[in-house]
């Protein structure tokens, strides 16, 4: 076979656990074991249905042609409408660049402002992606530990002392994948004043934030002198469930705009017309569905964190947004890769390792709860009868 030589940078690119593991659900499947499936940060609804149509009536006008690499003007003044009003700043539709999905629009920001050698802290556990287009681009990833006594939020203490002269960027993840974290309004005001004292720019991935239990969302771009050093990441995926239609957006500053549509333009070319004519119906629409989806969540998150707190070994904090659990399993005597394996195959559940987000994800394992009742309480039950197997359990009965 024909050995090929590529660049070195695709070494610095990772992947991501949880489609591994849904390859490995899907062989398992298909040998006839039945999976329960809590690794995709997917919601288990429908699309609502007036987004739906609002696509399908713009197939049959004829609406499936290239569209400007920026998005289409409709789409970009309906999020600086949106943005403006749930952040309370001043957002034009030149500041507004339409991607399909929020990927690209991490890929494309790391790539456009960070330079070789350039150091951006990122959360830690946190999306994989951060890491991996960090490093890609070049740049040094800096950890940031989301501490569980702090209900998964940094030490902006620790954040201080990890700035240098090499640090470019912060980025931000709230409400948080996988830990469901939300950073407060005073951990905010003090990342704001570090970013403006240091001069540092923030990528501020807020693809959760219509998803909160408590109080309110709160975005480090609504502080003063903030607009102009954060690129905001917001979509679709999460709050309307429209994972496949890839609709996505940042919102940043003209300049940095500028070179992001550059990047689309060269990698990706355009998002679909009639995709990001349902994305105006989505967020012009109404909103009813969501709540609804929200609502239950927030029943489905109740329930699986005290199941979860009854299993001997495992204890679970209460997430205060998103639709993920990170309880911590330190006491069951596995590594979590080895657990994630022996979750699957002797209980039947498909759920993540924490080390999957990064080494300070290691003790923890990440649970979507973006699945029906029924199934969760199954999961709960026979994750409960698995885990009593292991020698670390064996002869206690005490958590």
């Amino acid at each position: 076979m024909k050995e090929y030589a590529f660049s070195g940078r695709m070494e610095r690119l990772g992947g991501e656990g949880a489609f591994e593991v849904l390859r490995r659900a899907r062989a398992l499947e298909a040998q006839g074991k039945k999976i329960i499936h809590l690794q995709i940060g997917e919601p288990d609804f429908d699309t609502p249905l007036n987004i739906r149509e609002k696509a399908i009536q713009a197939l049959k006008d004829g609406h499936t042609h290239y569209t400007p690499s920026t998005g289409i003007p409709e789409l970009r003044r309906t999020v600086a409408r949106y943005i403006s009003r749930t952040r309370k700043i001043e957002v034009a539709p030149e500041n507004v660049v339409i991607n399909p999905g929020g990927r690209p629009i991490i890929f494309h920001a790391l790539l456009a402002c960070v330079d070789h050698g350039d150091e951006v802290l990122y959360p830690n556990p946190g999306y994989p992606g951060y890491h991996s287009i960090i490093s890609f681009a070049g740049g040094v990833p800096i950890p940031i530990p989301l501490l569980e006594e702090k209900d998964f939020r940094f030490d902006v203490d620790d954040l201080e002392r990890k700035i240098t002269p090499k640090t470019r960027m912060i980025i931000l993840n709230s409400p948080g994948n996988p830990t469901g974290g939300i950073l407060t309004y005073e951990d905010l005001e003090k990342i704001a004043w570090l970013a403006k004292k240091h001069d540092l720019l923030v990528f501020s991935d807020e693809i959760y934030s219509r998803i909160i239990y408590e109080g309110e969302h709160h975005s480090i771009a609504s502080f003063e002198g903030m607009p102009e050093r954060t690129i905001l990441l917001d979509g679709f995926s999460k709050t309307y469930a429209m994972t496949g239609w890839r609709l996505g957006y940042g919102v940043m500053p003209k300049e940095i705009a500028e070179r992001i549509i550059k990047l689309t333009l060269n990698s990706l070319s355009c998002v679909a017309t009639f995709v990001q004519m349902a994305g105006i119906e989505a967020l012009e629409g109404p909103q009813d569905a969501v709540e609804s989806m929200i609502e239950e969540f927030r029943k489905r998150r109740n329930f699986i964190v005290d199941g979860l707190n009854k299993i001997p070994g495992i204890s679970c904090r209460k997430p205060h947004g998103a639709f993920y659990v990170l309880p911590n399993v330190k006491k069951l005597g596995m590594k979590t890769k080895e657990l994630e394996v022996y979750l699957m195959e002797e209980a039947g559940v498909a759920c993540l390792a924490g080390a999957a987000f990064g080494q300070y994800g290691e003790g923890y394992m990440r649970l979507s709860y973006a699945n029906s009742m029924e199934n969760l309480t199954k999961a709960l039950s026979q994750i409960e009868e698995a885990v009593k197997k292991l020698p670390a359990l064996q002869g206690t009965a005490c958590k």
